[in-house]
């Protein structure tokens, strides 16, 4: 095959485009290739799924790690709240965390408009509505990208549309996105801030592009910013390879028009995209991560199929669409700027992904939590933008493809030694690479002896013969005719004997890939069974016994996270990456365990926070048989109603105060205003704990960093799973002193054994419940709440301060009486309010910070946006 231009291969789409008759143009081969390419992706992506006996096609749970424990239950809260079955709105969960900002969280995890599908899926089945809104994402990813490469240069739309699969069921996707689903929507977001980086550079639509940049970010900031960042690369390649007659200003100009649209789009997505800034400024602090870069070898190997790691970055696009990248430098068909410059693109974003300071300008500053390789799908597209160049004009010839897969026989050599190689990689990817070549060489076959290659061409698509193209001398050199491929049928059938054998070898290996990880990944990271009768049973009874506002109700503990989502209630337990600091710092202070370095504060079974929170009904579970991978679980429940306090109180004037190192039983007290505990000092020897407690109180043990059991004399072990920094352990029941008032608890502790100062507690519940009738007598008369606002009626002359049982996070504005609402003050972390003996209500209202300027800024960008819109339209008409 002759080496061509690329604006002679434009010339040659333009003028098939243009052509009269049937032929069929731009926008058809576009809708065609992001078709297919959706068909194609999505029952590769439900292959994968029943390959590896998962749900919805198989027995066996995906809810693997935050899957099951944030997505999962947000996405059934979301369902409830878009059908008005919750207590909340928008702007407050009353849930979660005894009261929680919730916008934050919607546009961290809910805002792709895909999530909405959830609403129309029975409450039973929201994990099979949760594998549709994936797939949706997925195969819109496929489409997006599809669509693209067609829009960056013409080609065949069969090879784009399988180009397109490779990218949306990338090793990204299946290892990290699959189970993040909202981070699918920066791979959807990719594609189409490529698509508006094109129409900036040729000045087309100046009004959607900023659109789709709003779209992206409002579905998903954090990801977007990535895709923005890859689509920024790209535009500077296809500014620097531009026509030989674009002059530097116009290529300025092109830049300059993406650059606004990205500040506009921006700029209109800010009402959301502010709060969850603002969020992730006040959420609870997670350690410092410093970035270690993974080894080559690792890296080299997530080239490859059937690789899963968590610490490396997943850039598997399949051996048929890596092989054809790895031609690219040396496809003398492509013109040498190109060449150059998607080259160095790719190695340059390559190199980026193991340098810090690159690392952090990805990651926005700061090094993740977990995945430290969370953008590599933006090299997954810019692989395939190459693959995609190398091949656009036909096959490669001979001497670039040895030459590609002597790099790709050498990468695979280097990353032999990877922990990462599964047993079924190399067997893949040899299999794969010798269908590659098949492939190749029927397409090479059906081009005869030196014209382009029908099998990549609209003729190999669709049954067209290809324009002429342009020689070297400025005449033109006939398009191949099927003597010259060989004769009669058996020729014409080559070219789709080839995209066949494409379509067949990358859909294979992505099949197996997929496979492989899903079940690398239940085999090796934390896991959540499936949703069943156990999450039914507690549901039905939360919902019989809510009686919200009066007082909540506790679902207690399911199997998973973010329980109260998924069940329903008003509890403690709350998983999010923008969990205040102000509510764990709350929670686990009065004993009250936490996942997630803080970030997932849990349930505490614990008569005083009860009361000190409002519990009036609580759920308890005890499983009937051992939670299993493959089985929904199944659960005995009961239900307990207690007397508590109403969800606003009226305290003393002086705020609970105490040094820093009190223990939660001292901070219970303070917070309750009264003695409940006896707080005896234990003798520590060895590993035994003596003291002695009041006759029939009950003992309660606090170490928040102890890993082991504890067992009071006489009863059962009771588990504590500390482990700082990750994991804090909450406070426990150990069992009832004995007569004898002798209390002896024995520690068999794993690992060092770190107790505070009191570790131990007995609750008297004569005390206790003084204290509740008190609090009873003097609190609320009536309270009513809406879905952020709370307003509580008070015994005439209350005086001091009224209390609110929420954790007093940024957003909570109070007033009593009809004074103006002010920021509400804090009470031992909880909101409160300052009361004169004159006023007998009190009404707090929750506003999402970040709410008002967001609004600001949208309102801006909007009235600049339409500016904008009226002068194209000026210049269009003049």
């Amino acid at each position: 095959m002759p080496p061509a231009a690329d604006t002679v291969l434009d010339e040659v789409a333009d003028e098939e485009d243009a052509g009269p008759g049937p032929r069929a143009g731009a926008p058809a081969r576009g809708a065609r290739a992001a078709g297919a390419a959706g068909l194609l992706t999505a029952v590769l992506f439900c292959l994968a799924t029943a390959l590896s006996r998962s749900h919805p096609f198989g027995p066996v749970t995906r809810n693997v790690v935050d899957l099951g424990q944030q997505y999962l239950p947000y996405h059934a809260y979301w369902r409830s709240l878009l059908r008005g079955e919750t207590h909340g709105d928008a702007f407050l969960n009353w849930n979660s965390g005894f009261g929680t900002g919730f916008l934050g969280d919607i546009g961290t995890y809910l805002s792709s408009p895909v999530d909405l599908l959830v609403v129309f899926f029975p409450a039973g089945r929201i994990e099979l509505a949760l594998y549709v809104v994936t797939a949706v994402k997925v195969t819109a990813a496929g489409a997006a990208m599809a669509l693209l490469l067609l829009r960056l240069r013409p080609g065949p739309w069969p090879v784009a549309a399988v180009l397109g699969t490779a990218y949306a069921l990338s090793g990204w996707t299946f290892n990290f996105g699959s189970t993040v689903p909202m981070w699918l929507d920066g791979l959807v977001a990719f594609p189409l801030l490529c698509l508006v980086g094109e129409w900036a550079r040729t000045g087309r639509r100046p009004v959607l592009g900023p659109l789709v940049v709003a779209l992206a970010w409002t579905a998903n900031f954090y990801t977007a910013y990535m895709a923005t960042l890859g689509a920024a690369v790209v535009l500077v390649v296809r500014l620097l390879t531009a026509e030989k007659t674009a002059t530097a200003r116009q290529r300025l100009a092109g830049a300059l028009r993406a650059a606004r649209g990205v500040l506009l789009g921006v700029g209109l997505a800010a009402p959301l995209v502010a709060v969850v800034f603002l969020g992730t400024r006040t959420a609870d602090p997670t350690p410092e991560v410093t970035f270690a870069p993974a080894a080559w070898t690792d890296v080299l190997a997530r080239f490859l199929p059937a690789t899963a790691s968590t610490s490396s970055p997943a850039l598997f696009i399949g051996t048929p669409a890596l092989l054809l990248a790895l031609t690219l430098p040396f496809n003398r068909a492509v013109a040498p700027r190109v060449r150059a410059a998607l080259t160095a693109a790719v190695v340059l974003v390559t190199l980026s992904l193991q340098w810090e300071p690159t690392h952090l300008l990805w990651h926005a500053g700061a090094s993740p939590n977990g995945v430290p390789y969370r953008q590599a799908f933006v090299l997954c597209g810019l692989l395939l933008i190459a693959a995609w160049s190398s091949v656009a004009g036909g096959v490669p010839r001979p001497a670039a493809l040895l030459a590609g897969g002597a790099l790709l026989g050498g990468l695979a050599w280097a990353a032999r030694g990877s922990a990462d190689v599964d047993r079924w990689t190399f067997p893949a990817l040899g299999t794969a690479a010798l269908l590659a070549l098949v492939a190749a060489l029927l397409a090479l076959t059906a081009s005869g002896a030196g014209g382009r290659a029908p099998a990549l061409t609209a003729s190999g698509a669709g049954g067209r013969v290809p324009a002429p193209t342009a020689s070297r001398t400025g005449g033109s050199t006939p398009a191949p005719t099927a003597s010259r491929a060989g004769s009669g049928l058996p020729a014409r059938l080559l070219p789709l004997l080839a995209v066949v054998l494409l379509v067949a070898t990358q859909a294979g290996e992505a099949a197996v890939t997929g496979k492989r990880i899903e079940e690398q990944q239940r085999g090796e990271v934390a896991w959540s069974p499936r949703i069943g009768p156990w999450h039914e049973a507690v549901a039905r009874e939360t919902a019989r016994a809510d009686a919200w506002p009066r007082h909540r109700t506790e679902p207690g503990e399911v199997p998973g996270g973010n329980d109260v989502l998924l069940v329903g209630g008003q509890g403690a337990d709350y998983y999010s990456s923008l969990t205040s600091e102000a509510t764990s710092r709350t929670l686990v202070s009065l004993g009250f365990g936490a996942y997630a370095k803080g970030r997932h504060p849990v349930t505490l079974d614990n008569p005083v926070t009860d009361a000190l929170f409002s519990v009036g009904t609580r759920i308890r579970s005890a499983p009937t048989e051992p939670v299993r991978q493959d089985a929904p679980p199944r659960a005995t429940v009961t239900v307990t109603t207690t007397p508590v306090p109403p969800l606003v109180t009226v305290r003393p004037s002086p705020r609970p105060t105490g040094p820093a190192g009190d223990s939660a039983f001292a901070r219970q007290e303070s917070l309750l205003g009264a003695s409940v505990y006896e707080r005896p000092a234990p003798r520590r020897t060895g590993r035994t704990l003596t003291a002695r407690c009041p006759a029939g109180s009950q003992v309660w043990f606090w170490a928040p960093e102890y890993h082991g059991t504890a067992v009071l004399a006489g009863r059962e072990p009771v588990d504590f799973d500390g482990r700082p920094p990750a994991v804090t352990a909450p406070m426990g029941a150990l069992g009832t002193v004995p007569d004898s008032g002798e209390v002896r608890i024995a520690l068999a502790p794993e690992g060092r054994a770190r107790l505070p100062r009191e570790p131990v507690g007995c609750l008297v519940r004569a005390r206790l419940d003084a204290a509740v009738d008190r609090l009873t007598a003097t609190g609320a008369t009536r309270v009513r709440a809406t879905g952020h606002t709370v307003t509580a009626g008070l015994p005439p002359g209350s005086k001091g301060v009224a209390v609110l049982a929420v954790p007093r996070t940024s957003g909570w504005r109070c007033a009593a009486g009809d004074a103006d609402l002010r920021p509400a003050r804090a009470y031992g972390g909880l909101v409160a309010v300052p009361l004169d003996g004159r006023a007998d209500t009190v009404h707090c209202s929750f506003r999402p910070p970040g709410l008002r300027i967001g609004g600001a800024v949208g309102a801006a960008a909007l009235l600049a946006l339409m500016a904008t819109g009226v002068l194209h339209r000026g210049r269009t008409r003049g």
